[in-house]
């Protein structure tokens, strides 16, 4: 189990993920070489914050397409529970399932957590902006659910995207 080892994958390449989407087909990073790639971590589906991060995204898809860029949302939950989230959202990007954590503990971003004094083992809001070589050029780290992408829109404006 790792616990947030990493302070920051900035300037490195991406770690390799390969996950089911809500479809349950295989989605792998290297396939999205030559696109700038948002992979954001999230706890679990249909929570607070979690719907008003995914639903600011779903907002923002004109300025994302534009951007050129692809989103992936990546949560511990299974497929069923993604499609439910989708289905109820109108989400328009697709969400990836790390249900034994092993991306999110890659990534450094399952972590200790606590809430009314218990501690237990969950993923810490925070997303990846990648380059189209493959390369971290942005760790957000506890992401604010309701201005996170225009943060990220911002910065790739910022690059010249």
């Amino acid at each position: 189990m790792v616990v947030n080892s990493k302070s920051s994958l900035e300037g490195k390449k991406a770690p390799a993920l390969v996950l089911n989407n809500e479809r349950g087909e295989k989605f792998s990073l290297k396939d999205q070489i030559g696109s700038y790639v948002l992979i954001y971590f999230y706890p679990k589906d249909d929570t607070p914050g979690c719907t008003t991060e995914a639903c600011s995204i779903r907002d923002k898809s004109k300025q994302i397409e534009k951007a050129q860029l692809k989103v992936f949302g990546i949560s511990p939950d299974d497929e069923t529970k993604h499609q439910k989230f989708i289905g109820k959202y109108n989400l328009n990007f697709p969400l990836l399932c790390d249900i034994d954590h092993k991306v999110a503990e890659k990534y450094g971003v399952w972590v200790e957590k606590s809430m009314y004094g218990k501690k237990y083992m969950g993923i810490q809001r925070d997303s990846f902006l990648i380059d189209p070589n493959g390369k971290i050029i942005k760790h957000y780290k506890k992401v604010k659910p309701e201005s996170h992408i225009d943060d990220v829109l911002s910065d790739l404006k910022n690059l010249g995207v």
